[in-house]
């Protein structure tokens, strides 16, 4: 198992959008570790994606940014389906449809 945690400091200096759009890589290589059944692959992927929420959400909540609200629910929506023992590819693909939409909006704010 890997330990890892991001730079807090630079973090906070980017948009919610280039955040997102990085959870959501962490994201999609837990998903497709899933999918693989390589769970230390998977493991890895998910502390660093976890650790990328918490960083945005400790983020927006110190800003009292309603956003919170929608980061934490993705958290747990992401935590409900890579922790299922067999999600279905329907629910797999609709969690990496949600998370790729940030990963758009980012490079399309550059």
């Amino acid at each position: 198992m890997i330990t890892y945690q991001v730079d807090r400091n630079k973090w906070s200096r980017m948009s919610i959008f280039d955040q997102m759009g990085n959870i959501s890589s962490e994201v999609g290589r837990a998903i497709n570790a899933k999918k693989q059944n390589n769970k230390e692959n998977m493991d890895n992927a998910v502390i660093r994606a976890l650790d990328l929420f918490d960083a945005t959400i400790d983020e927006l909540i110190s800003a009292k940014s309603i956003r919170s609200k929608e980061v934490l629910r993705s958290k747990d929506q992401f935590l409900t389906v890579i922790n299922e023992e067999s999600p279905s590819t329907d629910e797999l693909n609709s969690l990496e449809r949600y998370f790729t939409q940030y990963a758009i909006a980012a490079r399309l704010n550059k």
